[in-house]
């Protein structure tokens, strides 16, 4: 990996997010804001894609379709308050980019790793936040279980890379999937509970690091 380019890349990155985190903060900043969320993986799907050549084919593959499909969700999500079908959509995009984050993770899934291990307690934090969550869901009820029992797999599947990849890659990807789950974590709080304080900075944040620190992850596959 071309070590220029990395420190490079990262400083744009956290550019771009600082100016998403400002612009989607501020009412006379919305028009920006159009353009400044989709730039986050805009930038990361055009770096991973020129750095990646040392990976396999389907492990670049799938992960230029779960940046994709993330970009879409993200673009479905900026247009919820014109109509609640965009929430759906983009929960259906986000709901693909796992699944193509699983495949990928699964790649290098250490077959002697018991997933209840990690799985259990990941099932009962999604437990707990579903008890939360349960009376204002309405008729996101079934679509909202089946996002969290896929994303919980991600997580889980970014654990089972343990003592296939090298520790850099392992604990980078492991980070970036725990970080998914509070980004997501923090969203339904904020849309089926109650509003959060400084939600929009919080979710963007780790959804923006746990996206990165992914991507970091894989291209330090040796």
């Amino acid at each position: 990996m071309n070590a220029i380019t990395y420190p490079k890349f990262t400083i744009l990155f956290i550019g771009i997010l600082c100016a998403e985190l400002i612009c989607g903060s501020m009412e006379r900043l919305q028009t920006v804001h159009y353009f400044t969320k989709p730039a986050l993986l805009i930038s990361l799907m055009a770096f991973f894609y020129s750095e990646s050549q040392q990976l396999s084919k389907l492990i670049r593959r799938f992960t230029l379709l779960a940046l994709g499909f993330s970009l879409l969700g993200d673009v479905l999500l900026l247009f919820v308050e014109q109509s609640a079908n965009y929430f759906m959509f983009g929960l259906i995009a986000f709901l693909i980019a796992h699944i193509m984050y699983i495949l990928v993770f699964s790649k290098h899934r250490n077959k002697t790793k018991n997933p209840l291990v990690f799985g259990l307690p990941l099932f009962i934090f999604a437990m707990s936040l579903f008890y939360l969550l349960k009376n204002g869901l309405g008729t996101m009820f079934i679509p909202v279980i089946i996002y969290m029992l896929i994303i919980l797999t991600m997580v889980t599947m970014a654990f089972l890379r343990k003592g296939m990849v090298n520790s850099i890659s392992y604990n980078l990807v492991l980070i970036g999937g725990l970080l998914f789950l509070v980004s997501d974590s923090i969203l339904a709080l904020n849309k089926f509970y109650q509003p959060l304080p400084l939600s929009n900075l919080s979710i963007m944040t780790t959804y923006a690091l746990a996206q990165y620190f992914i991507v970091k992850g894989l291209l330090k596959l040796r």
